[in-house]
């Protein structure tokens, strides 16, 4: 075999180990991060929120996606991927797996939204972060998204040759129309809406504390006090300090989400647009490690909300996570 041969072996093989372990790993704990976070969000004291019923469709939507998505990575690895090979299961798998992926991010794109929303100081405005109106903006997300992945019916099929998968698109037409709908509509759109109305939030937030401080002053030359100023300066601080915690915030979930999803999406561009292009087949083998690779970190963001929520979702989350453990730890023990 020739070193040419025995590189493009080396590739394909690494491929293989790495949609069979990284593939795992982000399937189990993805499937479990979001039951997880399902169960937790869905006690009596938080599903009233609409932030919260927004995140519980998120998760619903990132499990669907999980379970049509890495599992067929693993499967190839037995050669039992019957998707590789049956262009109706093909069609349907890469429907699903389109559709609720973008499902999930358009969700977490409209919880940024809620956010601003619910911290405007304008009443009415506030008004609109309803259960009403966030179960109708969660089912229109789902049937747009529907909408617009409809075109994968026609355009995928089973046993592609010249692709990074052998369930991918027929042709160079329907590639780029998946690419470029894949890179603004599911990755685009929804980046720059979370850095947009996530950084409309925090101006917010700093408009409703300089409402309050005039109240303060106010206060404070009624009542000369060295209480009434200390406790002045103190929820200054907090005001300050809950800021820099959304910035911080704000930056890590935008870092994230970029660094996830942009990298796929750029080398499917390359890939459609190099298609008639003569390749080596060290390079085919190259390319498709490539984009396996970034395919399956498009999945961690399906699967990372619960993990952020505990990490950093502040002390409500984890006391209710807290309260969970506690109360199956004392079902267990009364058994």
């Amino acid at each position: 075999m020739s070193s040419s041969g025995s590189d493009r072996e080396f590739v394909k093989n690494l491929t293989s180990k790495i949609n069979l372990y990284f593939g795992s790993l982000i399937f189990v704990f993805g499937i479990i991060g979001n039951i997880l976070n399902i169960i937790i969000l869905s006690q009596r004291r938080l599903r009233s929120n609409t932030c919260v019923m927004i995140f519980i469709g998120s998760s619903i939507s990132g499990i669907i996606t999980l379970l049509s998505g890495p599992t067929s990575r693993i499967l190839s690895n037995w050669n039992i991927d019957m998707s590789e090979s049956i262009s109706w299961i093909c069609k349907s798998r890469s429907f699903f797996v389109n559709t609720f992926r973008s499902t999930t991010f358009w969700l977490l794109m409209l919880a940024t939204i809620d956010r601003w929303i619910v911290s405007s100081t304008n009443a009415r405005f506030r008004y609109l972060s309803s259960k009403k109106n966030i179960f109708q903006s969660i089912f229109l997300i789902i049937f747009l998204s529907i909408i617009i992945h409809s075109h994968i019916i026609y355009c995928y099929q089973a046993n592609v040759e010249k692709s990074p998968l052998e369930c991918f698109n027929k042709d160079k037409q329907c590639r780029l129309v998946s690419d470029l709908i894949f890179l603004i509509v599911t990755i685009v759109i929804p980046l720059i809406s979370i850095v947009v109305f996530g950084w409309m939030t925090i101006l917010n937030i700093r408009l409703s504390q300089t409402r309050i401080e005039p109240m303060t002053t106010v206060s404070s030359i009624s009542h000369p006090s060295q209480s009434v100023e200390h406790h002045r300066r103190r929820r200054q601080r907090r005001f300050e300090k809950t800021d820099n915690y959304l910035l911080i915030m704000l930056f890590i979930q935008v870092i994230l989400f970029a660094c996830l999803t942009l990298p796929v999406a750029i080398e499917r561009l390359y890939s459609t647009l190099t298609l008639y292009e003569k390749k080596s087949p060290l390079r085919y083998a190259i390319e498709s490690l490539i984009y396996q690779v970034g395919l399956l970190m498009t999945y961690i963001v399906t699967g990372m909300q619960f993990y952020l929520n505990t990490l950093s979702g502040g002390r409500v989350f984890r006391k209710a996570l807290i309260d969970l453990l506690r109360s199956i730890s004392r079902k267990i023990m009364c058994r």
